[in-house]
Order: structure tokens, then C-alpha cells, then sequence
């Protein structure tokens, strides 16, 4: 079980997890994010072989267009 803080919310997950495989489970795939991991920016070029570890601290941001 791994058990994240996303947004400051506790989330429980049973098998390991990629950012890309979180983004997708989360339904953000194709939107623009930024996502920190443990107070440090995860670059989008690395999301599919960062593995989340037990304990991480999540913050996603959507970026929203606008005038």
C-alpha cells in the first residue's frame, strides 16, 4: 500500500505508481500541470520513470487559461 499526500489530502493506492500513471489515474492526462514532489518541481520529461515512494507529498497545479 502507498499512501500519499495530494493536495493535502491522503490518498491510499495499492501498487506503485509512476507520475504518469498518478496524473492518469487522477484524470489529468492531457491538461497542463505542474507537479511537486516533496517541495521539489518534478520536470514533465521525467514523469514516466519517477516511481512514488510511501509518504510522498504531492502538490499538483492546473494551469488555466484566461484573459
Amino acid at each position: 500500500m502507498i499512501n500519499l499526500s495530494i493536495n493535502g489530502e491522503a490518498k491510499q493506492f495499492s501498487t506503485p505508481l509512476s507520475v504518469t500513471n498518478l496524473i492518469e489515474i487522477l484524470g489529468y492526462t492531457g491538461k497542463r500541470i505542474a507537479l511537486e514532489r516533496n517541495g521539489e518541481i518534478v520536470p514533465r520529461s521525467t514523469y514516466a520513470t519517477v516511481q512514488l515512494a510511501d509518504g510522498d507529498k504531492l502538490e499538483v497545479v492546473v494551469a488555466v487559461g484566461g484573459g
